[in-house]
C-alpha cells in the first residue's frame, strides 16, 4: 500500500464527548415533549466521593486492634444539646426520610421494622406518620417540611425526635413532587389533598424566612413537646459552613448534612444533576463551623447522600460526623431494583439498576408504589430482615476499619487516618494526596 492510497482510508467514526448518546436522547426527548425530564434517584454522574479516599491501617506507627477480638464501640447519642430525651442508637447509620406516598406503607413498615432489629432509627419523610411505621420503630424521627402534610401536635408528641427540613441533597432550593398517580385514598386523606392529583410542595417553610424565625419555630416545637424531644435541622449541602452556623444558633440539637448524591422520590433531572454539592466537599465545612463555635460533638452531625458500605461509614465519621443516614441503599436492601423483576423493568422500557421513574408508581418491587396489587409483592418482615442484615454489615466493615486504624470506638476515627487518591480529593476532603504531606491550599510538599 502507497502513502498516498493510506490516505483515503476511512476513520473510525468519533462521537462528540460534550453532546454524548444521552444527551443526545435528552435533547430529542425535551423537543418532542415540551416537557422537563423528571425522575427519582440521586445524581448519576461521577462526582468525587469516598472511593476517591483510602484509609491508612496501622503498622509501626500506630497499633492495630485484633479482629473481634478487641471492643470497637459504634453506639452514638443524638440530641445532647437541649432535649430532656436524647436518642441513644446502637450504631451511628441511620435511615433517612422517605415518605408514605412516595413509598408503600409495606415499605415502611418495613424500614421500622429493619431499623430496630439493627439498634437505629428511621424517618418519616413528608406525609405524616403511619401506624405502620411508628409501630415498628423502636426510635422514629418525624420530619417537619414546608408542606405540613400530615402534620399534627399528637404525631409530633409521639416521634422520639424532630427533623426540621430545609432542604435536601438532590434538590436544595426546591420543594418536593408527588404525581396523581401515587395520590390514592389513604395518601390523599393523610395529605388532606384531592384524589389523583399531582402535588407539588412547597421549596420553602411558610411561617419563617431565616434564621431568627426558625430559632422561634424551634422553641414552639420544643414546647408542644415538653422540650422532650432533639430537634434535627436538615440542610441540602450547598453552602454547609454558614447553613451549619445558622442552624447551631438557631438552637437545634442535631445537624442532617445531604449531599448531591442524596435520592428523591421525584424532581427534574436537572436539579438532581446540577444543583448542591457532593458530600465528600461538605462535611469539612460543616464540621469546621461546629469547631468554630465550639459545638463539635455537642451539636451532632449526621451526613447523607450516596452512603453505601462500611468503608464510606468510617470515611465520613473519620471527617468529623457523628453519624450518616442512609435512603437509596435502604431501599435497595429491601429489594428496589432487584434483577428477579428483569422481564417487568423492561416492560418499563428500563433495566434493573437503571429503573428510576419511581414517581409513576409502576415500580415491580412494590416498593415505591401505592398500586395494591404492586404493594403486596413486598413482605414487609422479610425486607426487613434483609435491611438488619445490610446494616450489620456496614457497621462490622466499619468497626474492621477502625480496628485496622487501632481505634477502639468508630468515633476515634479522625482525618489524620485518610489519604485522597486525587487533587479534588484532597482539596475537599482537606486530607493528604497520597504519598505526600501536601494538602491542596494548605502548603506542604
Amino acid at each position: 500500500m502507497t502513502k498516498h492510497e493510506s490516505q483515503w482510508l476511512p476513520t473510525t467514526p468519533r462521537k462528540s464527548a460534550t453532546f454524548d448518546d444521552y444527551t443526545l436522547s435528552e435533547i430529542r426527548r425535551a423537543a418532542a415533549t415540551g416537557i422537563y425530564d423528571i425522575r427519582g434517584g440521586g445524581a448519576k454522574r461521577r462526582v468525587p466521593n469516598f472511593d476517591d479516599l483510602l484509609m491508612l491501617g496501622a503498622s509501626m506507627s500506630r497499633y492495630a486492634l485484633e479482629g473481634y477480638r478487641e471492643k470497637c464501640g459504634t453506639e452514638v447519642t443524638l440530641g445532647t444539646r437541649f432535649a430532656k430525651k436524647p436518642i441513644k442508637l446502637a450504631i451511628p447509620v441511620t435511615i433517612a426520610g422517605m415518605s408514605f406516598g412516595s413509598l408503600s406503607a409495606n415499605a415502611k413498615e418495613a424500614l421500622g421494622r429493619g431499623a430496630s432489629l439493627a439498634g437505629t432509627s428511621t424517618t418519616t419523610g413528608d406525609g405524616g406518620m403511619t401506624p405502620e411505621e411508628r409501630g415498628q420503630s423502636r426510635h422514629l424521627v418525624y420530619q417537619y417540611l414546608p408542606s405540613r402534610y400530615g402534620m399534627n401536635p399528637a404525631d409530633l408528641r409521639k416521634a422520639d425526635a424532630i427533623e426540621i427540613v430545609i432542604g435536601q441533597g438532590a434538590k436544595p432550593g426546591g420543594g418536593g413532587m408527588l404525581l396523581g398517580q401515587k395520590i390514592s385514598d389513604r395518601v390523599a386523606e393523610m395529605r388532606q389533598l384531592p384524589k389523583g392529583i399531582d402535588q407539588r410542595s412547597a421549596c420553602r417553610h411558610p411561617d419563617w424566612t431565616g434564621a431568627d424565625d426558625l430559632e422561634v419555630k424551634i422553641n414552639e416545637l420544643r414546647e408542644i413537646t415538653d422540650w422532650e424531644k432533639p430537634i434535627y435541622i436538615k440542610v441540602g449541602a450547598s453552602r454547609p459552613y454558614f447553613d451549619t452556623m445558622l442552624a447551631v444558633k438557631s438552637g437545634a440539637d442535631v445537624i442532617v448534612l445531604d449531599g448531591m448524591q442524596g435520592g428523591t422520590a421525584a424532581t427534574q433531572e436537572v436539579f438532581i444533576e446540577h444543583v448542591g454539592i457532593p458530600l465528600l466537599a461538605a462535611i469539612r465545612p460543616a464540621v469546621q463551623a461546629l469547631q468554630d463555635l465550639g459545638m463539635h460533638r455537642k451539636v451532632q452531625l449526621i451526613v447523607s447522600g450516596g452512603i453505601r458500605n462500611g468503608a464510606d461509614v468510617a470515611k465520613a465519621l473519620a471527617l468529623g460526623a457523628d453519624a450518616v443516614a442512609i435512603g437509596t441503599a435502604a431501599l435497595v436492601a429491601l429489594g428496589d431494583n432487584d434483577p428477579r423483576w428483569t422481564a417487568e423493568y423492561q416492560k418499563l422500557g428500563t433495566t434493573p439498576g437503571a429503573y428510576d421513574d419511581w414517581h409513576e408508581g409502576k415500580d415491580p418491587a412494590g416498593i415505591t408504589t401505592q398500586t395494591p396489587e404492586l404493594m403486596k409483592r413486598l413482605d414487609p418482615v422479610a425486607a426487613g430482615r434483609r435491611l438488619a442484615n445490610y446494616l450489620k454489615v456496614m457497621t462490622l466493615e466499619a468497626q474492621t476499619l477502625a480496628r485496622a486504624c487501632g481505634k477502639n470506638h468508630l468515633h476515634n476515627l479522625e482525618p489524620e487516618d485518610l489519604v485522597a487518591l486525587t487533587l479534588e480529593a484532597a482539596a475537599m476532603a482537606k486530607v493528604p494526596l497520597a504519598g505526600t504531606n501536601w494538602i491542596p491550599g494548605a502548603g506542604g510538599f
